[in-house]
C-alpha cells in the first residue's frame, strides 16, 4: 500500500508521461489484462486512458486493471488512470518512494 506522499510523488512523476493503452467500448478482457501487465513490468509506471464510448469510468477501469494485474491505481483524473507496480530489480521509482 502507497502513502499519500508516495502517491504525491509518483503523481507527479506520471505527468509527463504518454498514454500507453486506452480502454474502448469492449470490456477488460485477458488480453488487455496481459498487455497492461507487460507493460507495468517493463516500465513500472504507466498512464492509461478511458474513452468516451466505454462502460467504465477512468477510477473503475484503474480499479479493476490494478486488482487483476497486482498493481496499485494511483490516481484517476478525468478520463485517464495511472497505475504503478514497483520492479523486482532495479526500480526506478523505489529510491523515490523511501
Amino acid at each position: 500500500m502507497l502513502t499519500s506522499k508516495q502517491r504525491a510523488i509518483l503523481r507527479a512523476q506520471a505527468n509527463s508521461l504518454a498514454v500507453v493503452f486506452q480502454v474502448g467500448k469492449g470490456e477488460i478482457d485477458d488480453a488487455l489484462v496481459q498487455s497492461t501487465a507487460d507493460c507495468l513490468a517493463a516500465r513500472e509506471l504507466i498512464k492509461m486512458k478511458v474513452l468516451e464510448n466505454s462502460p467504465y469510468t477512468a477510477r473503475e477501469a484503474g480499479e479493476l486493471l490494478a486488482e487483476k494485474t497486482g498493481s496499485e491505481c494511483v490516481q484517476a483524473i478525468g478520463s485517464k488512470f495511472v497505475l504503478y507496480k514497483q520492479k523486482k530489480k532495479e526500480s526506478k521509482y523505489a529510491a523515490l518512494l523511501k
